[in-house]
């Protein structure tokens, strides 16, 4: 294999939930670097969130954040931007609230929350970012450039349903997928994690067929199938296990270092 490009997911595969990035991913990141590797990040968190852990593998090369929906490089630099329509926001808000589900809105890289709950303390804490309390109505104004939405529930039975119900009640207006077990993410369709990587692919010159891609969760599932080389980490949902070429160390183990020094250098 002759990898140009190695893309990862953030939350499970790079970094332990809630922890910084450990310092044998950073060496392994770097040791590709050097190789002449252009190595980069496809997340669902907002650009915001996603920079300091760009910063922290000491890379300044075009991110994938938002699901897919914006790549924006280190420095600042915008490759690519989707929004939701502005008219259908406050369509999903009140179908949302109607049903007593957490939502969050992310507009103009700022994070939203109608009211500050248990939710938006807890994703605060593993996001390490700081969000806007704006109540209901407040949230709906902020309709303008919105990359996504983020329902978030108690468990994978209830994020699988609001998924279904969401797909189900708005067609093909808008995208509902799951993230991790409690996070339903809403998005502009066709927008993911893989329409954001072929595009990049193609702004750096680097065919599919150069790129390795590796995640745990099913909203890197398109990705991993986009790319030339799929990894799965040891953790990773059953699922994306048997869409990949090959499978590593659980993220505490070390499995994205180890996908790195087996199939990159």
């Amino acid at each position: 294999m002759n990898i140009k490009l190695f893309v990862t997911d953030l939350d499970g595969t790079l970094l332990p939930s809630g922890a910084s990035v450990p310092p044998g991913n950073i060496e392994a990141v770097k040791r590709a670097v050097r190789a002449g590797v252009i190595v980069t990040i496809a997340t669902g968190r907002m650009y915001r969130a996603a920079l300091p852990v760009a910063r922290a593998l000491g890379v300044d090369v075009p991110i994938i954040t938002y699901n897919g929906a914006v790549i924006r490089s280190v420095t600042g630099k915008v490759y690519d931007e989707n929004f939701l329509p502005a008219d259908i926001v406050p369509e999903v808000l009140s179908f949302c609230r109607a049903r007593a589900w957490h939502v969050q809105l992310y507009a103009d890289d700022v994070l939203y929350f109608p009211e500050h709950n248990r939710y938006a303390e807890e994703y605060e804490a593993d996001q390490e970012i700081k969000g806007v309390t704006v109540g209901w109505e407040g949230l709906a104004e902020h309709k303008e450039h919105v990359a996504k939405l983020l329902s978030i529930s108690d468990g994978a039975e209830e994020t699988a349903e609001r998924i279904r119900a969401l797909n189900e009640a708005f067609g093909s207006r808008v995208q509902a997928m799951r993230s991790n077990p409690n996070y339903t993410e809403i998005v502009v369709p066709g927008v993911s994690k893989a329409s954001a990587l072929k595009k990049l692919a193609k702004k750096l010159g680097v065919s599919l067929d150069e790129v390795m891609a590796i995640g745990d969760s099913n909203n890197d599932l398109p990705m991993l199938k986009a790319a030339g080389h799929s990894v799965a980490m040891g953790n990773a949902l059953p699922e994306v296990k048997a869409a990949c070429e090959f499978t590593v160390g659980t993220c505490e183990e070390g499995g994205f270092a180890e996908a790195i020094e087996r199939f990159v250098l």
